[in-house]
């Protein structure tokens, strides 16, 4: 038996497509307003927008084999490749085994020390600011997750390409600019965003030429280390054909910058916003890391004991996940909870409005950290909360991310007060992840 699928009415699809181009965020929550299950025709074309933990299992756990990467990151291949981000099949799976053992438990927490010196840095950097202008708190932390992954899994120092972060958002926005328009725009017309893709492309080569060329070098004297860059760099070495192992380390390499650091990014900025317009909540942040820290760094065995803090920034995850849309494409026929899905359909698994589910979460767009409470979290569905995805496909540096967005959380909140500059409101803007649309601009202060 098959279940009824919820279909926009005639008169307002051509509204709920324009949002596609438009306002991504704003056709999620449409749709997921009709129903758990919504199916979108455009001509031959169907879109399946799926809104329940148990559709999510299936499509992203169970059945995962039936469903590849689907649209954005189809068109976010243009640059990333076959890396981890977007590969598939046996390709994936080799990749995956590459890197995997840089992320194993033990070695992530063996970087508490690295994690907390960035943190620590951070602190720093903001302290200098107090009583001056307003500093992008996002611009900052942004640099911190960099420097966290340059040490923790590339054995390489990035202080020097802060060109990173502009090149990504150029490469994101040429990929969203690729979905809406579905690659009908031809190559050779000028458009300003793709004169600004080449130019990121050409610098993210440069910058990849120069991380690989510096660890290949000290390989050659240390010999293999057991970082995610030596890691992608011995398995190159073993392709046949020398072209071919080149691609693949850009390819993998750009995919851990990108995915690496932007994803924690967006969630600190969203952390320390929401710390700000909640002072009640920030008070019992700061009583924590006070009475945990006292005024020393974070070491390994503090994460278990930053509990509440743990919990803000899981709230803040909710609200607005790392990864808010989950796209992928069916490879064959199926039925998802009792609905036909047609080979071929783009089946879209959106973590922003699950996480705002109505029945899963009481005032689901109220900011609690409480409802992360163990009693709390043990009465919901497993998949009622994916921030890092889930299935085969779940994010391999949930681990580091969450580390630092903890530790971070801790120190700032620990020692300083951060506020929001006077008619700032906050934009959430849909790339990969939900960033700070026009950053964080803060006044800083010293914590009493």
């Amino acid at each position: 038996m098959t279940g009824r699928v919820a279909s926009p009415p005639l008169w307002a699809l051509p509204g709920l497509l324009r949002k596609l181009a438009v306002d991504r965020l704003g056709m999620m929550r449409d749709a997921a307003e009709l129903d758990d299950v919504v199916r979108v025709s455009m001509g031959p074309k169907k879109m399946f927008i799926l809104n329940h933990p148990d559709h999510a299992k299936h499509v992203l756990a169970d059945n995962s084999d039936n469903y590849h990467k689907g649209i954005g990151l189809v068109q976010a291949r243009r640059i990333l490749g076959d890396g981890l981000l977007t590969s598939e099949g046996d390709i994936w799976r080799a990749r995956r085994r590459t890197v995997q053992p840089a992320f194993r438990p033990g070695r992530i927490v063996a970087q508490a020390g690295v994690v907390a010196e960035e943190a620590a840095a951070l602190v720093a950097t903001l302290a200098a600011a107090e009583g001056g202008p307003p500093v992008d708190v996002l611009h900052e932390v942004t640099g911190l997750t960099l420097g966290v992954l340059g040490r923790s899994l590339l054995d390489s120092d990035l202080s020097a390409h802060d060109s990173i972060a502009h090149a990504f958002e150029a490469v994101q926005d040429r990929a969203m600019f690729d979905m809406v328009t579905q690659d009908l725009v031809p190559d050779w017309v000028p458009l300003a965003g793709r004169r600004r893709f080449r130019r990121a492309e050409a610098e993210l080569s440069r910058v990849v030429e120069v991380l690989v060329a510096r660890r290949a070098e000290r390989m050659r004297s240390e010999g293999e280390g057991d970082d995610a860059l030596s890691r992608m760099i011995a398995a190159a070495s073993r392709v046949e054909d020398p072209r071919a192992g080149r691609q693949q380390l850009e390819e993998e390499l750009i995919t851990l910058l990108l995915a690496g650091h932007e994803t924690t990014a967006s969630t600190l900025g969203w952390t320390l916003h929401l710390l700000e317009g909640h002072p009640g909540v920030r008070d019992r942040v700061r009583e924590e890391a006070r009475r945990v820290l006292e005024d020393r760094p974070p070491d390994a065995d503090d994460l278990h004991r930053l509990t509440y803090t743990t919990q803000v920034v899981q709230e803040a995850m909710r609200l607005y996940p790392p990864v808010w849309i989950l796209p992928r494409i069916a490879r064959a026929d199926d039925v998802v909870g009792g609905h036909p899905v047609p080979a071929g359909a783009d089946v879209l698994v959106c973590p922003y409005t699950l996480h705002r589910h109505p029945r899963l979460w009481e005032h689901p767009e109220r900011f609690d950290p409480d409802r992360f409470d163990v009693q709390r979290v043990a009465r919901r569905p497993r998949y009622a909360y994916i921030p890092f995805g889930a299935g085969p496909r779940f994010c391999v540096g949930s681990n580091l991310g969450m580390m630092e967005a903890v530790f971070v959380t801790a120190l700032v909140t620990r020692d300083l007060d951060l506020r929001a500059t006077p008619g700032y409101a906050a934009v959430a803007e849909p790339m990969m992840s939900l960033r700070l649309g026009g950053g964080l601009p803060m006044t800083v202060a010293r914590a009493r």
